[in-house]
């Protein structure tokens, strides 16, 4: 003991004030701060929950940030982890079509609802309540990431598992927030974040402010994140249901979920019957297999799409059978992230254990014994389907949305960036061309017939403004 320094007195854990300072604490709840490695696991939901996903939309054109909104809907009303959902909410709720949940879940007010609103005419009018369930923070990101990261990490703190769904234009997260999600996951926070209003064309009409293209491959420094791009509802859903049970579950993990949700409506498809969700949790599934007859020698081609990519693929399947007689098969990659660290996991297996036997990457399992090149695109900078280059068996190439984009509409940005069904097709004849499977010159006659170097030209179908 320092003989300069006075000793520290303690009267004794009997003394009343001692007494009442710890009286005091075990009413606020116990020491702080505190942390648990392991918290109660929830009673989720079951499959029923998800029904509004499964059965798509029929004809009625919906994005997937509304499919998402249908979902959480559903899910703030189960009995058992309804009133652990807690939306996080920057800049503008109706943004995201989530005013729908004003009027029964309320805004969190410490003092209630100390305003008359503007819009107290309208049926989903704000309304604020001291019990109310929705945190909504104003134009303030790192706020905003900071009320994800209390409410992520109160299983630990609190011993209280809560479910932040914190969702924001995706080019307002892991760009303009990156460090503080790297603190949420250095906090071992679970829950789910969603990048709204994703890609580089599906927002356009407000300019490069929200085209995002590049924030998958930030989300994929963050080792805590694990991400998704899905087409499709039913995707969607499979994957909520999969992260609720990862990170709230028996044996939970600490990881939380980026979800891209793009603004663009299109119908969502109902989910097919015989489905693949291994598929679809790990990275990729067969959305369209092709139908055509195929003889051996007959060109044919993989395309990788993911978000509202997929579409393009789709289209592009039926432009290179109708037009030039080539039959495809399209994927769907849900997470081109996850697929990439299942690669790497797999060479690291490897590599460490030469004489066991030999792992396979989940793509390459999927794409081996399958004909022709991959041809892979999305809405994102090509780096982003670049990540799985190294395990795909065979030829590949990807397109991507690369560079400024501008302020048009979707249908010209695409042209621009050549991902559009179009795009993918004149793309899918060079590679084919380059293996000697078809006449180069079909390639200049492609271009010609699609007018591909006139963005103006571009399918009056695709050319819709922002939503």
């Amino acid at each position: 003991m320092d003989p300069y320094l006075p000793p520290y007195y303690h009267p004794g854990s009997e003394d009343e004030a001692i007494r009442y300072m710890m009286e005091r604490r075990r009413e606020l709840g116990g020491s702080m701060p505190e942390r648990r490695q392991v918290s109660r696991p929830l009673i989720l939901p079951g499959k029923d929950a998800y029904e509004v996903m499964r059965r798509g939309t029929g004809n009625q054109p919906v994005a997937t940030t509304m499919a998402f909104v249908r979902l959480l809907k559903d899910l703030m009303k189960d009995e058992n982890i309804g009133a652990r959902i807690v939306p996080v909410i920057p800049d503008e709720a109706r943004t995201f079509g989530m005013d729908s949940l004003f009027p029964t879940a309320k805004i969190y007010s410490p003092h209630g609802q100390q305003y008359l609103s503007v819009d107290r005419e309208l049926m989903l009018s704000y309304k604020e309540s001291e019990t109310g369930q929705i945190l909504h923070e104003g134009i303030n990101e790192a706020g905003s990431v900071a009320s994800f990261t209390a409410v992520g990490s109160s299983y630990s703190t609190h011993d209280e598992p809560m479910i932040p769904i914190y969702i924001f234009y995706s080019m307002f997260g892991f760009q303009r927030t990156g460090d503080g999600f790297w603190a949420a996951g250095d906090q071992m926070v679970r829950g789910f974040v969603l990048g709204a209003t994703a890609g580089r064309t599906t927002l356009n009409g407000e300019g490069l402010q929200h085209e995002d293209g590049h924030s998958l491959l930030l989300a994929s420094t963050n080792p805590a994140v694990v991400a998704y791009d899905p087409a499709f509802g039913y995707e969607i859903g499979h994957i909520v249901r999969d992260g609720l049970r990862r990170m709230y579950g028996e044996d939970s993990e600490n990881v939380y979920y980026y979800l891209t949700i793009y603004n663009e409506p299109y119908a969502q498809p109902e989910e097919p019957a015989h489905a693949n969700i291994e598929g679809i949790l790990r990275g990729m599934h067969l959305v369209s297999e092709s139908t055509a007859a195929e003889s051996a020698d007959q060109p044919h081609a993989q395309l990788m799409a993911s978000g509202v990519g997929v579409n393009w693929a789709l289209k592009a399947q039926g432009l290179l059978l109708e037009d030039w007689g080539i039959t495809s098969d399209v994927w769907s990659v849900t997470s081109w992230n996850e697929l990439r660290r299942n690669g790497l996991e797999v060479d690291r297996f490897n590599l460490l254990n030469p004489e066991e036997t030999q792992r396979v990457a989940f793509v390459t399992s999927q794409l081996d014994g399958r004909k022709g090149p991959v041809i892979a695109a999305s809405d994102w900078m090509r780096a982003v389907q670049d990540q799985i280059r190294e395990w795909v068996p065979g030829d590949f190439i990807s397109l991507g949305t690369d560079g400024w984009g501008m302020s048009d509409t979707r249908g010209a940005l695409r042209r621009h960036f050549l991902v559009d069904a179009e795009s993918i097709t004149v793309q899918t004849l060079s590679m084919l061309a380059k293996r000697g499977e078809v006449d180069a010159a079909l390639v200049q006659t492609a271009i010609d017939k699609y007018n591909l170097t006139d963005p103006s030209a571009a399918d009056a179908g695709n050319t819709e403004g922002s939503g």
